[in-house]
């Protein structure tokens, strides 16, 4: 299973939250949203027992969709200078750690998402999408889950699933643009659809199934808009403004799933075991010496019984990855294992180290378990 994490989230996330503690290093430079973001990543190891981890960043210096579009995130202030440079230091002790970081030329981190989600079936895997975001909720399918960070930390954010996500929004993920578009996006300065909010934009994708549907039925008599929404919004639906409102949102909110991330999952950056000096050596930078033992359990994988198993992927170009020991064409690397996830329960229970490669037994019912 892949870990594609939005770094830009999550360091944004801790930034704020950990602010508090004014954590710095002996030079001065910012560090808390550093160690806010590598404490997150070891408990997501601990619950998820990924294969290999993936984080995104966005493009410090330009923006394809601002040059476009130039009203897109027009208006918010600079960001602070120790935050960006957190931002940037975030990217540097990540790829120290061994962990692959992509930057794409001109993009964002959500890009980096959608492609880590199309990537992964390709090679017979899953995807876990850890942000603090909603838009990563348009890429949850049968192979992609979200890990949606909100207060409480990683332990107690749920894990998204097309049912979940139908539970909270009352649409499907593949409706989940077009709610975005008719509702709008007020952080990133994208207005939505006069009138319409996000009950609305549920009610109206529930009973006509898409937005083009819902432009399509006001091109005629807009009986079936006026039955779910009421006779004066379908007018105002009806006007110009509304549908030209939409398809720009959509066309700025399109993530582009086609990058080229050189993962290799069964080697490479990313691939785990990290490596256990570099692991410790990040952890200990932070002042995270409580956390470093987790880490190099959940990142290097030195601390658990060393027992062979075969790899948590199937070959299946499906990507169901059923756990049949079959290797995707190619593979060379070792096997993806594992831990229960924190809220299976720890046995508090010590065990000898254990060779370099030799990871821990049941990572495959684990992510198996998180596709149920």
């Amino acid at each position: 299973m892949l870990l594609a994490v939005d770094g830009n989230s999550l360091v944004h996330r801790s930034f704020h939250s950990q602010a508090g503690t004014g954590l710095r290093a002996a030079d001065g430079r910012p560090l808390w949203a550093i160690r806010g973001l590598l404490t997150q990543l070891v408990a997501a190891a601990e619950r998820l027992c990924p294969t290999a981890i993936v984080v995104g960043f966005d493009d410090p210096t330009a923006s394809t969709r601002r040059t476009r579009w130039p009203q897109y995130k027009a208006g918010r202030t600079e960001k602070l200078p120790t935050l960006v440079s957190q931002l940037d230091g975030a990217a540097e002790v990540l790829r120290g750690m061994g962990i692959a970081v992509v930057v794409p030329a001109g993009l964002e981190a959500d890009d980096v998402l959608a492609s880590a989600a199309r990537f992964a079936p390709t090679v017979g895997a899953r995807t876990v999408i850890m942000t603090s975001d909603q838009d990563a909720f348009a890429l949850i399918d049968e192979h992609t889950r979200v890990l949606r960070i909100i207060n409480g930390g990683v332990d107690a954010s749920p894990l998204l699933t097309p049912d979940l996500l139908a539970v909270m929004l009352g649409i499907r993920p593949e409706q989940y643009r077009d709610y975005a578009a008719l509702r709008g996006d007020p952080s990133d300065n994208l207005p939505g659809v006069r009138g319409v909010g996000a009950k609305t934009a549920a009610r109206l994708l529930a009973e006509l199934g898409s937005a083009a549907a819902v432009f399509s039925d006001l091109a005629g008599d807009g009986a079936r808009v006026k039955a779910a929404v009421g006779d004066a919004l379908a007018a105002r639906l009806a006007q110009p403004e509304s549908r030209a409102a939409w398809e720009l949102n959509c066309q700025v909110m399109r993530m582009h799933s086609d990058l080229d991330l050189g993962l290799d999952l069964g080697r490479g950056p990313g691939v785990l075991p990290l490596d256990a000096t570099a692991v410790s050596a990040a952890f200990r930078a932070h002042q995270l010496t409580w956390t470093t033992p987790a880490a190099l359990q959940h990142l290097a994988y030195q601390d658990a019984p060393e027992r062979p198993v075969e790899h948590a992927w199937s070959a299946d170009p499906a990507g169901r990855g059923e756990p049949t020991g079959q290797r995707p064409p190619g593979y060379t690397g070792r096997a993806g294992a594992g831990r229960a996830p924190a809220e299976h329960g720890r046995s508090g229970r010590r065990h000898g180290r254990l060779a370099k490669h030799a990871p821990p037994p049941q990572d495959a019912a684990v992510q198996l378990s998180l596709f149920d």
